[in-house]
């Protein structure tokens, strides 16, 4: 979903309140599909990419062929206060990082996500320790296919197994999941059994 070469999804995804919405529900979507997952680094903390100054870039790919990748390579912001570039250098006189970090970096610092229960680092958390307890209880195995579907209202479902599956709603209005025990959503359902547009779900079936 992401990492060094390409835009950030928040960003990639429209920006704004709606590519952050989306970005949670593309990361709840790839932790339950079959197989390995790969998070890049700041994608749990939801980052946005960043236009970094032209005299700032130093992204060999700039300078050779006029693309910059620097945007996702901003120093992770660790807490909100920007001393020490949000606590990305800890030695006692802070170097600068190798690119700069734009202003208002810490209200993505992981010392506020971590104390915010609806936070992407909760979120990704939470995706993660139910993906190991499935694991575990033989929910997901390494055997785990997929198939994939379409249904009414634009929602795509990832068939991992005959009891378990992912949907995202990629349509406009709600769609109505398949029957099932919703185990995890990017975002709380607002009614029962039907999933919002840009949310994703983890439904175990019977």
């Amino acid at each position: 979903m992401e990492n060094h070469d390409i835009v950030r999804s928040a960003t990639r995804f429209g920006g704004g309140e709606l590519g952050a919405m989306r970005a949670r529900a593309a990361l709840v979507a790839l932790l339950g599909l079959p197989g390995p997952a790969y998070l890049y680094q700041g994608q749990e903390l939801g980052l946005p990419e960043v236009d970094v100054p032209l005299e700032s870039r130093v992204d060999p790919m700039w300078a050779r062929g006029g693309v910059c990748r620097d945007g996702a390579r901003i120093p992770l912001p660790w807490t909100a206060d920007a001393a020490a570039a949000h606590g990305f250098s800890l030695t006692e006189e802070a170097a600068q990082p190798w690119l700069p970090v734009p202003v208002g970096w810490g209200q993505h610092a992981v010392e506020l996500q971590d104390r915010d229960s609806d936070s992407v680092l909760n979120l990704t958390r939470a995706a993660l320790a139910l993906r190991r307890t499935l694991w575990s209880d033989g929910v997901f195995t390494a055997d785990d296919g997929g198939t994939w579907r379409v249904e009414d209202g634009g929602l795509l479902v990832c068939q991992r197994s005959e009891n378990f599956l992912v949907a995202v709603a990629m349509g406009s209005e709600p769609a109505r999941l398949p029957a099932g025990t919703v185990l995890l959503s990017a975002e709380p359902l607002a009614e029962d059994g039907w999933l919002q547009p840009n949310n994703a779900a983890w439904v175990q079936q019977d």
